[in-house]
């Protein structure tokens, strides 16, 4: 495995202008995230970490500092570089799954290759099938995602993230829309694809979801003000049994 960086900024600084007043979101962030690593990124409303993830995600650039994914500088790339960028380097999980809701999950996973450049594009489909294998779904790729559970769907994004072989998995609140049990599914399986070499920050606000991970990045006013390695990690495999040991439900 490389001992590059997936993730290596310097001084970020974002500052917002909101009318006459200027709103420093990010004051000067120092963040190193190497191949493998499970990281999650915390802080309460206000803290900066959104606008972290947002830029650490290409989605939005910083005013000042530098940031490299996987080797290459990011800061200074123009709209059409960054969006080439984030396709071939990164995959995103989100909160509400944003699937497209008349298409089944097979061709929601395949949609990254589409705007794939390295020649993938070619075989979706079996890139596609393999992705959903990898999370369970193998067996659900031509149903549509009204016809999928609430993990269900979180697995065809988690799917869609991994198909394009990013150097970075980032997940925004992963859980925020799931029950307890399916929490834990999705955990399990974040688990699972980082013991297979995957590197995941996963952005949330929860401590016990931040239990799950391997280290701990906390945020506040801008500044990282805690950066530990998680001390008695959880292993959600084990959680799952318990919960079936007093009859959870399904």
């Amino acid at each position: 495995m490389s001992s590059q960086p997936v993730i290596h900024t310097q001084h970020l600084v974002k500052v917002y202008a909101m009318g006459a007043n200027q709103v420093r979101a990010l004051r000067g962030i120092d963040l190193s995230v190497a191949p493998g690593e499970f990281v999650a990124v915390m802080g309460a409303s206000g803290s900066g970490k959104s606008t972290l993830m947002n830029i650490l995600g290409c989605l939005d650039v910083p005013t000042e500092g530098s940031y490299d994914l996987d080797g290459e500088r990011v800061n200074g790339l123009g709209r059409n570089a960054l969006a080439d960028i984030r396709n071939r380097k990164i995959g995103f999980v989100f909160q509400g799954f944003n699937l497209l809701s008349r298409t089944s999950a097979v061709e929601n996973v395949e949609l990254p290759l589409l705007y794939d450049r390295s020649g993938k594009r070619l075989e979706t489909r079996r890139l596609a099938l393999a992705a959903l294998d990898r999370v369970g779904l193998s067996d659900r790729g031509h149903h549509m995602p009204n016809e999928l559970s609430g993990g269900q769907q979180q697995r065809v994004a988690i799917a869609r993230a991994l198909v394009t072989q990013p150097a970075l998995l980032l997940a925004d609140e992963p859980t925020g829309n799931l029950d307890t049990r399916t929490s834990v599914e999705v955990l399990s399986l974040f688990q699972q694809l980082n013991d297979q070499g995957i590197t995941i920050v996963l952005v949330t606000h929860e401590r016990d979801i931040s239990a799950y991970t391997k280290r701990i990045v906390e945020l506040r006013d801008g500044h990282v003000i805690r950066d530990v390695p998680v001390a008695e990690r959880r292993l959600a495999s084990d959680d799952l049994q318990a919960l079936d040991a007093v009859g959870e439900v399904v």
